[in-house]
């Protein structure tokens, strides 16, 4: 079983910072393009930053210049440092890798997956 697993959100005040870090476990032996996620209460879920597998990178115009994305192909990890955050941050932030290969014992099998999400409360 593959699956993404999140830490570091939590609750920071305005200008702040935060890092959000995930790992993919599981018998992997590829990981395509990895991202963030968010989405805020009553609003759709929408990219927040994205890495491919060869460090090219792409950030929401709302972000760029205060969000970096980073991986470790090594380590199957993506990491998000969050400077100078703004109420309109807050959201439900999730983990994705867009096509995972992995083993199992059927098989080879290649899939989208998602973290379970992690809370990022931006208030004073």
């Amino acid at each position: 079983q593959v699956q993404l697993v999140e830490s570091g959100g939590g609750l920071v005040q305005p200008g702040g910072s935060l890092r959000l870090s995930c790992a993919a476990s599981g018998s992997i032996f590829r990981v395509d393009a990895m991202g963030w996620y968010r989405q805020a209460p009553g609003k759709e879920r929408e990219l927040v930053a994205r890495v491919t597998s060869s460090g090219s990178t792409n950030y929401a115009d709302s972000v760029k210049g205060r969000f970096t994305i980073a991986r470790d192909n090594a380590k199957n990890t993506v990491h998000l440092q969050s400077n100078s955050l703004k109420p309109e941050d807050t959201a439900v932030y999730y983990c994705n890798a867009d096509r995972v290969g992995y083993r199992d014992r059927y098989g080879i099998w290649y899939r989208e997956v998602w973290g379970q999400g992690t809370l990022v409360t931006v208030s004073s």
